[in-house]
């Protein structure tokens, strides 16, 4: 056999090599990203994060659950769920999927995108830090769910700057607060807020009424205290 037919066997057989390890990486690349998107979208024990936060809060407010709301998917979270699901006909089994997210409102993202910039961020996180700081955790959460509330409904504008800065809306803006750089907390809370945990449930209003001073304010009714704030409708 002639050197040039040998090294071209060699040249094909190379390619064949290449082909084949191409295509199994291909494979199994392909494999492990399903695998990732399939536990993504599904919450259960010893899932943590604000989607497990906002479904604590909704079965808590709506008497499924009676433990802390703290974003770890744990015994009580678990039986919580499995005691809705049993009540709303699902399948028991103590895992948030498609389905049981649906039955409690709320979808289920593995990205955890929120459609908003990172400068819509970090404004909203100035706004809970100017209006929040020395609140409880929830209550700042709360804060900057009010203002996602805001935008979501047609008496508001549709953005977060335009909640934020409409004329007489909130105080921070007036007095200057609303430019001091907001903490590590306040920047959590409007990432957790962002990410789908409202723990007002649907609430568009809050107020102090040790320092309110509008008297239409007090007309709202209240559907949670939360710290020194009213959140209401």
């Amino acid at each position: 056999m002639g050197r040039n037919k040998i090294f071209a066997i060699i040249a094909v057989l190379l390619v064949i090599a290449s082909l084949t390890l191409y295509f199994t990486m291909y494979n199994y690349e392909v494999r492990v990203n399903d695998e990732l998107d399939f536990t993504a979208v599904v919450l259960k024990q010893g899932s943590t994060g604000s989607q497990v936060r906002t479904v604590q809060t909704k079965l808590k407010n709506w008497g499924y659950y009676t433990g802390s709301v703290d974003g770890i998917y744990g015994p009580k979270t678990v039986a919580a769920v499995k005691y809705f699901q049993q009540k709303n006909k699902l399948s028991v089994d103590g895992i948030v999927g498609a389905k049981t997210a649906a039955a409690l409102g709320m979808s289920l993202s593995s990205s955890g995108s929120s459609g908003y910039s990172s400068s819509d961020e970090y404004l909203l996180a100035r706004c809970v830090y100017g209006e929040g700081r020395g609140e409880p955790y929830t209550g700042q959460v709360a804060i900057a769910a009010v203002v996602l509330n805001r935008v979501k409904n047609s008496k508001f504008p549709n953005t977060i700057a335009g909640v934020i800065y409409q004329p007489g809306a909130f105080t921070i803006v007036a007095d200057g607060q609303i430019n001091l750089t907001p903490n590590s907390t306040a920047l959590s809370a409007a990432r957790d807020a962002l990410n789908g945990w409202d723990p007002t449930n649907g609430c568009i209003y809050y107020y102090n009424p040790a320092t309110a001073t509008s008297a239409w304010i007090w007309s709202r009714e209240v559907k949670l205290i939360i710290g020194q704030h009213h959140f209401a409708v």
